[in-house]
């Protein structure tokens, strides 16, 4: 039986890359991302399916869970990698502009992570990928970026434990800089500083990895030029126990 992937910012990116690879593997994909012109180009280059959506929205990702479900059967994989840059920081801070960063970033993965979890228990077991970022383990210039990332490396360690009796693996993938419509508006600088840019497909090739793993909770690094490696979690014991 071949397995069936969902994902979400399939249509560029990391999420592109994963999909050509998933494809190539012999994987069913349902592609999921609020840009129509892509998203559909790179389902009808694969032969997946594509569903417009707004991950932002807890319907619409149960919609495309249901796409997934009523199209395949099944739903294997699940890569919650839509995203979007901080849309201002403290000194342009706007309640608007935090909420849509917000919105796409941390709801749009809960709402994902609570869309599918219902098909992966009745199936017993399935494995759900987070695209978080460096800057959810160090910092970034990027404010509100770096903090919802932070928030997703909370999640996907403290999901883990209550996930595993369902046979539910999560992890997140914490890529550097990588060759996304996130960095767009200054390639060109971060080049200059001698940044070294990572390829989608070094991204993807990380997924791959951890889906070949058998951890659960794990946050894994990946820059250019490097294999993926996973983070040692730090041994904090809280005074008392």
């Amino acid at each position: 039986m071949k397995r069936v992937a969902l994902i979400t910012g399939g249509g560029s990116g990391i999420g592109a890359a994963a999909a050509r690879r998933f494809a190539a593997r012999g994987m069913r994909l349902v592609l999921v991302d609020r840009d129509e012109e892509r998203g559909t180009a790179v389902a009808d280059e694969l032969g997946s399916r594509f569903v417009a959506a707004d991950v932002g929205s807890l319907a619409d990702n149960e919609r495309a869970v249901r796409v997934a479900v009523a199209e395949f059967g099944r739903l294997d994989v699940v890569l919650l990698n839509a995203g979007v840059p901080g849309r201002c920081g403290l000194a342009d801070f706007t309640e608007l502009s935090y909420r849509d960063t917000m919105r796409t970033n941390v709801d749009g993965v809960v709402y994902g992570l609570c869309a599918c979890l219902p098909q992966l228990r009745r199936q017993g077991g399935g494995s759900v990928v987070v695209t978080a970022s460096l800057a959810g383990i160090t910092g970034s210039p990027d404010l509100f970026y770096a903090t919802s990332k932070h928030a997703l490396i909370g999640l996907v360690r403290s999901a883990a434990p209550q996930l595993a009796a369902d046979g539910v693996r999560i992890n997140a993938l914490c890529p550097g800089l990588v060759d996304t419509p996130i960095i767009a508006g200054y390639r060109s600088s971060l080049e200059k500083a001698g940044l070294r840019i990572a390829d989608p497909a070094e991204a993807a090739t990380a997924v791959e990895t951890i889906l070949a793993d058998g951890v659960s909770g794990g946050v894994w690094v990946v820059q250019a030029g490097r294999p993926a490696s996973l983070l040692p979690v730090p041994e904090v014991v809280p005074a008392g126990w």
